[in-house]
């Protein structure tokens, strides 16, 4: 990518987007993240090409504003929980979010998008997956130069995959686990930060979708016996039957979004193996990376420890 493009980031606070910042300034970028609360992000402030912008991103006007002279603009925002049973956060965070910003793209004379979406988006019945599959759909029809990312569950330090079945196990000799056989690629963060940087240097990339997966395939009771290994645990995972799985997300749904460790959306969700023949790390000539490489060095290791770690990765 070039050195000195001005990016506009939304979503740039939570776990891809804290990676994607760190890799797009040490590439050289001027980067401006987008946020209702500014003062919580004051950490960025260590990046000298980093800008925290207080706005409102539903706010067409005020979104075309700050999109004025942006090289490329970026969206990771996302949510995998919503209140209650229904879908209001997944249709305001993925379809309305991306209708504003297209349209305030276009306001402001923006072509250049990245989407995050997921991989299976469009599919089942989830409304996580089918609220995906509308913005993909908004995306491809607006005419930008856009380019499309369908993760599967993404790991990497601070995850909320291995490092939130690790504090589970910490405490839990018996783990109860719906749609156990569930199948993944879980992938790199890292990884999915270095297919987004490959796609700001390559116009090939224009009106692409790249399906983002690590090498190997893992059902979900392999990859909580895993993480119960790496600490060195001895617990038992009972798959439960999906009338039982069902159940126990129904059970999770009353509590609020930020709250719900599973939710019946999450077990619709589950229904679709988060899994792809095609990899697109490999065809943006991107080695991926498998979990054993990295899930050791991380999980089990305190929110202190990874914090200083960050800070001497910056030296």
């Amino acid at each position: 990518m070039s050195s000195n493009q001005h990016i506009v980031l939304l979503g740039g606070t939570g776990f891809v987007g804290s990676h994607l910042v760190d890799a797009l300034h040490a590439a050289g970028a001027s980067i401006d993240v987008l946020s209702r609360n500014r003062e919580r992000l004051r950490h960025l402030s260590v990046f000298p090409r980093v800008r925290v912008l207080s706005t409102d991103v539903y706010d067409a006007d005020a979104l075309a504003a700050r999109l004025a002279n942006a090289d490329v603009v970026i969206n990771l925002v996302g949510v995998l929980q919503s209140d209650g049973f229904g879908a209001t956060a997944f249709e305001r965070a993925h379809v309305q979010l991306t209708e504003a910003l297209i349209g305030a793209m276009k306001s402001a004379g923006r072509k250049r998008l990245l989407q995050m979406s997921s991989l299976r988006a469009g599919e089942g019945t989830s409304h996580y997956l089918r609220t995906r599959g509308l913005a993909e759909v908004r995306v491809k029809t607006s005419g930008l130069n856009w380019t499309l990312f369908q993760p599967s569950v993404i790991f990497g330090p601070g995850d909320g995959l291995y490092t939130r079945f690790a504090g589970l196990l910490k405490i839990a000799p018996l783990i109860p686990l719906a749609r156990a056989s569930a199948k993944f690629q879980p992938v790199y963060v890292k990884d999915v930060v270095a297919a987004m940087l490959q796609s700001l240097s390559d116009p090939a990339t224009v009106g692409q979708v790249y399906p983002l997966v690590g090498p190997n395939t893992y059902t979900l009771k392999q990859i909580v016996q895993y993480t119960a290994s790496v600490l060195g645990l001895s617990r038992i995972v009972l798959p439960l039957p999906d009338v039982l799985g069902r159940l126990q997300g129904a059970a999770f749904d009353v509590l609020p979004g930020a709250m719900k460790p599973f939710s019946g959306d999450n077990f619709k969700s589950l229904m679709l193996d988060s899994t792809s023949v095609r990899n697109g790390l490999i065809e943006l000539g991107i080695q991926p990376t498998p979990p054993e490489l990295i899930v050791p060095d991380y999980v089990g290791v305190s929110d202190h420890q990874r914090a200083l770690d960050r800070y001497r990765g910056r030296q």
